[in-house]
C-alpha cells in the first residue's frame, strides 16, 4: 500500500447518464491539497455546495449509496469512490453538474482509465490510516448478512454471495492487495435479476438503466411476450435469452463477475469511513445498506480511540524530512537540534522522532549516574517539531524565524532514558491568526505518553525581526 498521500496531476472529465436518475451529467476530477480528502461539488446548484464522502451523510441505500449535505445530493457514489480507493488517491475534488455520476458500463473501469490518464502525484504527507485495533463485526441475522474487519497491516477483502439461483449459485471473490483492484475488480459490472426490473421501474429507479451498463440475470424461462415487453422497456428492437442465463446473452467478464462487483461496491462504500483502512475485511452477502451500517460502525470505533494513543511509527518507512532536510528548515545545530526526522506533516498536524542515546551532551551533567532526559529539552524537541509545522505554512520558510510565546498545561508522565525513541505529535488546536500558532504537543515512548503541553508560537519574518 502507498504510505504517502496522492492526488492527480491534472483534471479529467467523464460524461454519461446516471443509472437511477437518468440524468446526463459531466463529472470532473480535480487535484486537491493534502488532507483535503474526497469531496463532491454540485456545480449546477446555487453556491456550488460540496458534499463530503462520509458515511454519516448517507441518506439512501436503494440499489446504490446516496449522500447529501447542505441541500446537495449525490446519488450512486460507490463506483466512483471504489475507483479512487483502488488507485489509492486520497485527495480530489469531484465537480459534477447533475445529481448522479455517470454509470458508464456499470463498473469502475472507465473512471480508472481517466484517472490513469490524469496521472498520480505523490504528496509530501503521510497517509492517515485507520488501523483496525481489534475485530469489528456487523450482522443482519434475518438476511444472513455478516461483515467483519480484523486487524491486518494491509487492506484485503473477501466476499461471498449466495442468491439461491441456478444461474449464479454461491460465488466468492477476493482482493489480496488493493493495488490489484484496477486489474482484477474494476471492470466488473453491476447486475440485477430479471424479476427485479419491474419493481425497480415502478420505484422510479434505473431510469438510465440499459443492457450496456448492467447485467440482467435470467433464472427462469421467459415467454416471448415478456421479451417483447422488455425490448420496449429498454428501447431495443429485440432482446433474447437462453433458457437460463444473461439477458441478451451478454458474456460475463469473469465467471464470478457478480461477486467481484459486490466486492467493488464494498470497497466504494467503505471509503465513506473517511480514512484509508488497514484491515482484513470479510463479507457474506453484503449490500449497500449493510455496507454503510458497517462503515458507520468502523467510524465509531475510530472515534473511540483515545486522543492520547501514540501515533504509529515504522522506522523502515522513508521520512517526510530527514535530518539534512530538517537542518535546511530549522536554524538549530548541535547540541540544540533535538529532532532527527519528520514522519508525518499535513495541514493540521506534524509528527517528529528523536532517538535518545547515551551520547547526548546533556547526559554529561544531568544526573550523570542516573541519566534522564531533561523535561525542558523534551518541550524544546516538541517546539522544534511544531516549528516545522509552522514553517510549512509559508512559501519561503527560510525567511522566517519561529519563536515561543507560551507553554501551558505542561505535564511530565514518565522518564525518558537512553535508548528510548521519542515520537512527538503536535496538532493545531485553533485557526492560525496573524502568524500565531497554538498546538497541543504530546511525546510518546514505546506507545506510552511521557510528556504533553499546549504550545503557542509565532512566525517572524527575518527582515521584520532585524528592524
Amino acid at each position: 500500500m502507498e504510505t504517502r498521500q496522492h492526488t492527480i496531476k491534472k483534471s479529467v472529465t467523464v460524461s454519461g447518464v446516471g443509472l437511477h436518475t437518468g440524468v446526463v451529467s459531466n463529472m470532473t476530477f480535480l487535484p486537491a491539497r493534502p488532507g483535503h480528502g474526497i469531496k463532491f461539488q454540485r456545480t449546477d446548484l446555487p453556491g456550488m455546495p460540496t458534499v463530503d464522502a462520509d458515511a454519516d451523510l448517507v441518506v439512501d441505500v436503494s440499489r446504490g449509496t446516496t449522500i447529501e449535505q447542505s441541500g446537495a445530493r449525490i446519488n450512486t457514489v460507490e463506483h466512483t469512490l471504489a475507483a479512487l480507493v483502488g488507485m489509492q488517491i486520497d485527495n480530489v475534488l469531484i465537480q459534477i453538474d447533475g445529481p448522479e455520476p455517470p454509470i458508464m458500463d456499470g463498473s469502475s473501469i472507465q473512471f480508472i482509465e481517466q484517472l490513469r490518464e490524469a496521472g498520480l502525484e505523490e504528496q509530501n504527507v503521510m497517509r492517515d490510516f485507520f488501523d483496525v485495533p481489534s475485530g469489528i463485526f456487523y450482522s443482519e441475522p434475518e438476511r444472513n448478512v455478516e461483515l467483519a474487519a480484523l486487524p491486518l497491516n494491509d487492506y484485503r477483502l473477501t466476499v461471498m454471495v449466495d442468491y439461491n439461483s441456478p444461474v449464479l449459485g454461491s460465488q466468492h471473490a477476493y482482493l489480496n492487495d488493493i493495488s490489484q483492484f484496477a486489474d482484477e475488480i474494476a471492470s466488473c459490472r453491476t447486475f440485477c435479476f430479471l424479476h427485479e426490473l419491474e419493481m425497480l421501474h415502478k420505484n422510479n429507479l434505473i431510469k438510465g438503466g440499459d443492457l450496456n451498463n448492467a447485467i440482467v440475470i435470467v433464472d427462469r424461462v421467459v415467454k416471448d411476450e415478456e421479451l417483447e415487453h422488455l425490448a420496449k422497456l429498454f428501447n431495443k428492437e429485440k432482446v433474447e435469452v437462453k433458457q437460463e442465463g444473461i439477458l441478451n446473452n451478454i458474456e460475463l467478464r469473469y465467471k464470478n463477475e457478480p461477486a467481484r462487483h459486490k466486492l467493488l461496491d464494498l470497497v466504494g462504500d467503505l471509503a465513506l469511513v473517511g480514512k484509508p483502512l488497514r484491515a482484513q475485511i470479510l463479507a457474506a452477502r453484503p449490500g449497500h445498506a449493510a455496507n454503510v451500517a458497517f462503515a458507520r460502525k468502523i467510524k465509531r470505533a475510530m472515534k473511540k480511540i483515545q486522543p492520547d494513543q501514540a501515533p504509529a511509527y515504522d522506522p523502515a518507512t522513508t521520512p517526510i524530512l530527514n535530518i539534512n532536510q530538517i537542518t535546511q528548515k530549522l536554524p538549530h545545530r548541535y547540541p540544540m537540534l533535538l529532532i532527527d526526522k519528520i514522519i508525518h506533516l499535513d495541514d493540521k498536524s506534524v509528527i517528529g522522532v528523536k532517538n535518545i542515546t547515551m551520547n547526548e551532551s546533556f547526559f554529561q551533567g544531568h544526573f550523570p549516574g542516573n541519566p534522564v532526559m531533561p523535561g525542558v529539552l523534551q518541550i524544546e524537541a516538541m517546539a522544534q517539531t511544531g516549528g516545522i509545522f509552522a514553517l510549512s505554512t509559508v512559501d519561503d520558510p527560510n525567511n522566517y524565524w519561529t519563536y515561543f510565546l507560551g507553554i501551558d498545561e505542561c505535564r511530565f508522565k514518565k522518564m525518558v532514558l537512553p535508548g528510548d525513541t521519542l515520537v512527538i505529535r503536535c496538532e493545531l488546536t485553533a485557526p492560525i491568526k496573524r502568524g500565531i500558532f497554538k498546538m497541543k504537543g504530546q511525546a510518546f515512548v514505546a506507545g506510552n505518553l511521557v510528556c504533553e503541553a499546549v504550545l503557542t508560537a509565532s512566525l517572524f519574518k527575518k527582515d521584520a525581526r532585524e528592524v
